[in-house]
């Protein structure tokens, strides 16, 4: 009977660490697309480009 609650109590222990580390990972980045940068700017920019101030000419 001894060796169930040893088993049970490493058994939550082993989760709650695991769940930690998931949540420190999430939090410090580890979890970041790093594919999607260089797809950005592949990306239809109409938005952007619609609501964008023309430049004004310099006059001479």
């Amino acid at each position: 009977m001894y060796t169930i609650f040893f088993l049970i109590g490493i058994g939550l222990f082993v989760g709650v660490a695991a769940w930690f580390l998931f949540i420190w990972a999430v939090k410090s980045g580890q979890f970041d697309d790093p594919e999607a940068p260089k797809y950005r700017m592949l990306d239809d920019d109409d938005v952007a480009a619609k609501t964008a101030k023309p430049l004004e000419r310099q006059e001479k």
